[in-house]
């Protein structure tokens, strides 16, 4: 199989109002960040900071930005549209990193890509863009909301059984195998699930029914990324003709699901608490 992915206080009350007024004017003008993925959007605004520039996108963007430039799509942003805002910090995903830094730094673009590979990743990262726009109050609260969820699912199905899960991510016209490095592998683990695929370096593989009928699955994830309804067709499609799918216990039992974004992504984002209230459902239904 092939491998695939951080005032000083004056001493009177009349100059401490001056410099907190200023203090304010300098946070206005000096951040000029720009978020080219709408997981980076969500978080700033979560944040409560405001932005330069923002992705094109079909999603629905926060009150916060509806005026605020649009700089292209998150895979292949505008560089010198974002270079024309004077943007001190251009915001996007370690999973483009490879894609986008060469282009970013030819036009001398101040950029951090944050790591979102994981809700523990995604946590860390929330927390230190906190500390970085003095947000750090904004920050904690919200990382709390996930540490929250996590602990009341994972009470929740302590005593159960683990299934054994393949996870199936469906881009238009294939299909790859998401491994426990991936996302949603490690959505799987956090609740209690254990995937099909084990010992794996990648994040995902190449497909091979034969192989995967090997690993028999109690359960059968089918997540759709990039054009979810074609996705699903074609998913539909394959285990309708190819025969293999028929004889996986998944499949004799009902136990295969269409897992669609945005609650779903490849990375982590605001709505991983929901996804992991779904998949616990998903898992442990009775």
């Amino acid at each position: 199989m092939l491998a695939l992915f951080p005032f000083l206080g004056g001493c009177g009350s009349e100059q401490e109002t001056v410099a907190q007024g200023k203090s304010s004017q300098e946070d206005a003008t000096e951040n000029r960040i720009v978020a080219t993925t709408m997981s980076t959007v969500e978080i700033m605004d979560e944040l409560e900071l405001d932005l330069v520039g923002v992705p094109e996108t079909s999603s629905k963007m926060p009150e916060r930005y509806k005026d605020v430039t649009v700089v292209g799509g998150a895979m292949s942003p505008d560089v010198e549209m974002i270079k024309s805002l004077n943007p001190t910090d251009v915001l996007s995903v370690t999973t483009l990193e490879y894609d986008l830094a060469k282009g970013f730094k030819e036009v001398g673009l101040p950029t951090t890509f944050v790591d979102f590979q994981s809700i523990g990743d995604m946590q860390s990262e929330i927390i230190a863009l906190g500390k970085k726009y003095e947000r750090e109050e904004q920050a904690e609260k919200l990382v709390a909301k996930y540490t929250n969820k996590l602990q009341e699912i994972q009470e929740q199905v302590k005593d159960k059984d683990s299934p054994k899960v393949l996870i199936l991510l469906g881009i238009p016209g294939s299909y790859l195998v998401a491994t426990n490095e991936s996302y949603i592998g490690n959505l799987v683990e956090m609740v209690g699930g254990t995937n099909a695929i084990q010992g794996q370096k990648v994040e995902f593989l190449a497909s091979n029914s034969e192989y995967l009928h090997e690993s028999n699955p109690d359960i059968i994830l089918r997540m759709a990324h990039g054009m979810p309804k074609d996705v699903i067709k074609m998913f539909d499609e394959e285990f309708k003709v190819n025969d293999v799918w028929k004889h996986f216990s998944a499949v004799k039992n009902g136990r295969v699901y269409d897992l669609e974004e945005p609650v779903f992504g490849t990375t982590s984002n605001l709505q991983a608490d929901i996804a992991l209230e779904k998949l616990a459902e998903i898992l442990y239904e009775e």
